[in-house]
């Protein structure tokens, strides 16, 4: 049974759960799914950029498992940050997911219309199509923006954390506003020999544990959601038994140590790289 924490706005969510980041061939991710349910997960995070919520939405409806069973997050996509998009947006992932309501929307990058956006985002809420909704690789200075702003509160906020970009800056903001801190990409899809680190590896050895449970242990012992995502069914099962050991506060300082300060993907505030990533999904907002 995978512990669950609450959210600001009251419900609760599971502290792990399983993403399907890279899983686009909808029927390796319908399989995947199906698998992780199979395996215990309750929490379940897809988006739109990810083309993938159809094979989630079917993964869901053959597991026979009920509804407020589950926990399911989604995101809008920035080609649709703007009132009316955003509207037509929420509806889509709901049809495309087979859901009459989503736990958790998120908006997936702080670019565009964001306030326009999340003016939709709350409509749905208070019309109870989502049960809550927060944010995606928003800094500090971001959230806060749009909390002065806007009427609903995030209530969580998903960004790049692992052991070599830590973000613990970031992470102690979000925890002192009540806006919790959901993991992106913890393994930092295995770059610079990270399952081999032999720092983590001597600590997993001492806990009879492998690299990856060390990593998300030390990630819910930092206070943070967890969405580890794998096609294997061998490590679904390793990623969700992490709830029957505890790093020292020795060891959580070691890990500690390890952080290189710097994101393994891109600079979200770089404007050359968001002119790169977003430029052409921003473009068609103003088509």
């Amino acid at each position: 049974m995978i512990p669950t924490v609450k959210l600001n706005n009251g419900i609760d969510m599971p502290q792990l759960g399983f993403g399907v980041f890279q899983v686009p061939e909808l029927a390796a991710c319908e399989t995947a799914v199906t698998q992780a349910l199979d395996a215990g997960y309750r929490l379940i995070d897809t988006a739109t950029a990810y083309q993938n919520e159809a094979a989630v939405g079917r993964a869901i409806k053959k597991s026979g498992i009920k509804r407020e069973d589950l926990f399911v997050t989604s995101k809008l996509w920035v080609s649709d940050f703007t009132y009316e998009r955003a509207q037509k947006g929420i509806d889509a992932s709901l049809e495309r997911l087979g859901l009459d309501y989503m736990d958790l929307y998120l908006l997936h990058q702080p670019y565009g219309d964001v306030m326009g956006a999340w003016r939709a985002l709350e409509e749905a809420y208070h019309a109870g199509k989502i049960r809550a909704i927060g944010v995606s690789n928003f800094y500090a200075d971001q959230l806060k923006n749009l909390e002065l702003t806007m009427s609903v509160k995030p209530v969580l906020n998903q960004i790049e954390v692992n052991p070599w970009y830590q973000q613990s800056t970031e992470v102690a903001f979000n925890q002192r506003d009540d806006v919790r801190v959901e993991a992106w990409a913890p393994f930092a899809e295995g770059k610079h020999g990270i399952f081999t680190d032999p720092t983590i590896a001597a600590i997993a050895e001492s806990h009879g544990k492998t690299v990856g449970q060390v990593i998300l242990r030390w990630l819910l012992q930092r206070g943070i959601t967890v969405i580890p995502k794998s096609v294997h069914s061998t490590r679904m099962a390793e990623n969700i038994a992490v709830f029957d050991f505890d790093l020292t506060e020795a060891e959580m300082h070691t890990m500690g140590t390890l952080d290189r300060q710097e994101s393994q993907f891109f600079d979200h505030r770089d404007p050359v790289t968001i002119e790169q990533i977003f430029g052409a999904s921003l473009k068609q907002l103003k088509e």
